[in-house]
């Protein structure tokens, strides 16, 4: 992006205050806080991928091999960078987000999929504050929402917004976990966040709740037995072996973050769209829903990107998993259904309920 609403004479040059007064501009756009890094500030980033991708812990996500060069390393995506802006937007739910998991006949979802796409959102905001910086400037930026290849949370404990825990995810002392993140590369030189630390201390809070046992080691994660992924990126049926322990969780997974004991201090969320209807929909509804019926349901949620088979086939999964006879006739009606991951859920379900 780049364009001006200003005279050139009018714009600022000292670093300092230029970055004064992007921090007052991302708090009236509604983010909750801001860090800066270098674009090559995780010099050990590139190590720490390629050991994740030689393991295969990436399941099928092959877009991330595909690109790694550039998830590797943020400089080569944009070599003009000199400035990589970090952003955060809090969706703490306002609810016990484990408590959609005590209802059998009902699914489970994640709680930043209850209501509007955050990719949506942020980016818009993203996009507004970055044209801003482009008017008071005269710089050029590009912008990120988890749509490109830019390792975020890196960046963002580079950038100093908080710190990768064990569970891998993003976590703040002021914020707990539950935020967005989004990114503003500029050629602007702009004063440096330092690095944040490790606050985990001896905690395993969020290694002990994971229902699969997704996490090999403190601070990794293996994809393929996270119910996030297998719910919303793996295709086909799931392993068998892990089918009971995805519960009745038919869009992403929770139970990590909900375990952090430094979600106490977690802020609350200004912006009422990440709160929406999708929380905890009764699995009699979703089972019945064709393709039609799936869009129009998930229209502007980040549900719909899915499908209607995927989303069926968790749904089967859950109902297999509530001990509920009475959802029983809904599964069997599925047996033959034309995608044959919905038909194997659905037959498994049958199996498993009296």
């Amino acid at each position: 992006m780049r364009c001006s609403t200003s005279r050139p004479t009018d714009r600022p040059t000292d670093p300092a205050e230029i970055r004064l007064r992007l921090e007052q501009q991302a708090r009236a756009e509604g983010f909750s806080a801001l860090g800066i890094c270098a674009p090559d500030a995780n010099p050990q980033l590139p190590k720490r991928l390629a050991a994740f991708l030689a393991e295969g812990r990436h399941g099928q996500m092959g877009w991330m091999a595909e690109r790694a060069h550039w998830r590797a390393s943020p400089a080569s995506l944009w070599p003009e960078a000199r400035s990589v802006v970090m952003l955060a937007e809090l969706y703490t739910p306002e609810h016990d987000p484990m408590a959609a998991a005590r209802h059998k006949d009902r699914g489970a979802v994640s709680v930043y999929a209850h209501g509007k796409d955050y990719h949506d959102l942020v980016k818009k905001r993203l996009k507004r504050l970055g044209g801003w910086l482009v008017g008071l400037t005269g710089c050029e930026i590009k912008v990120f929402v988890d749509t490109a290849p830019v390792m975020e949370k890196p960046l963002a404990q580079a950038a100093g917004l908080g710190w990768q825990g064990k569970h891998t995810n993003l976590l703040s002392r002021e914020l707990g976990s539950w935020f967005f993140l989004g990114a503003i590369f500029t050629t602007l030189e702009l004063p440096k966040d330092a690095a944040e630390r490790s606050h985990c201390g001896s905690c395993r809070a969020c290694l002990d709740a994971c229902p699969t046992g997704a996490f090999p080691a403190p601070y990794q994660l293996d994809a393929r037995r996270c119910i996030s992924y297998l719910t919303i990126e793996h295709k086909g049926p799931v392993d068998p072996e892990l089918r009971p322990m995805l519960g009745n969780r038919i869009y992403g997974c929770d139970d990590c973050l909900a375990a952090c004991p430094w979600n106490k201090f977690a802020r609350a969320a200004t912006e009422l769209r990440y709160h929406g209807p999708h929380g905890a929909p009764a699995l009699a509804e979703l089972a019945q829903l064709d393709d039609a019926g799936f869009r129009e349901r998930f229209s502007g949620s980040p549900i719909k990107r899915i499908g209607r088979d995927r989303m069926v086939r968790n749904v089967l999964y859950a109902i297999g998993n509530s001990g509920l006879a009475h959802l029983r006739p809904l599964a069997e009606a599925l047996a033959d259904d034309p995608d044959p991951a919905v038909a194997d859920a659905a037959r498994w379900a049958c199996e498993r309920l009296p």
